[in-house]
């Protein structure tokens, strides 16, 4: 009996949910072509107490056995979740990495300011908008502990050795696109495309489910187009 394919986990960005636009986009996308991209909640344990090693671990659990296989979409910081996690689970055979956040605490000290990255720090809370939601939010100082922790591995590089496409936004002012061109730059393995279009990739959907399709193609059981 021949044994299924890869799992299809879709990772969605900070302050997001399994709900997000790109990813109700790349389930109907693939559903259409047989394939269930599950969209996991990410927000573990909490959006307030939110914790990458609590996402690698409920990404690590969603993959399942040792025998199982992980096609993974990820998003901003599901898609530095998707890279930490393929760099230590050889269970993950793919990645699509839509702007993906690499060097997240350093990105987010440069966009703060340091007085307000301090006043993050000092007061514990840092106030955000719940995009499922769209209600006031918040999230405490311990999520940039944790991911900085996580993310000085290697360098601050994600040391991932599985095919990756990365599709960025010339215009994103959220996760630089200066770092995605960095980190594709010495790997052969990784195809980076990028598009004239801001961080959310709203204008770049046709883009992202026509290149991450022809991308995925072996996946699929179908030559690429």
């Amino acid at each position: 009996m021949a044994s299924p394919g890869p799992k299809w986990l879709y990772l969605h960005g900070f302050a997001s949910g399994p709900g997000s636009a790109k990813g109700v986009a790349v389930a109907r996308h693939f559903a259409a072509r047989g394939v269930d991209v599950e969209r996991l909640d990410l927000r573990r344990p909490s959006l307030e107490r939110l914790r990458l090693s609590a996402i690698l671990a409920e990404v690590r659990s969603a993959i399942g056995g040792a025998a199982d296989r992980a096609v993974v979409f990820g998003s901003s910081l599901g898609g530095l979740a998707a890279a930490r996690l393929a760099e230590e689970d050889a269970r993950v055979c793919a990645l699509v990495l839509l702007a993906p956040g690499f060097r997240i605490a350093e990105r987010f000290r440069i966009r703060m300011g340091e007085a307000a990255f301090a006043r993050w720090r000092e007061s514990g809370w840092l106030e955000t908008l719940d995009y499922t939601t769209n209600q006031p939010a918040r999230v405490d100082f311990g999520f940039i502990e944790d991911a900085a922790a996580i993310d000085a591995r290697n360098d601050g590089w994600p040391d991932v050795r599985v095919p990756t496409l990365i599709i960025h936004g010339r215009q994103d002012e959220t996760c630089d696109i200066a770092l995605s061109r960095a980190w594709a730059a010495t790997k052969r393995h990784v195809r980076l495309i990028e598009v004239d279009d801001g961080h959310e990739l709203t204008q770049s959907l046709p883009v992202i489910l026509h290149q991450s399709e022809r991308f995925l193609a072996p996946f699929l059981g179908v030559a690429p187009a």
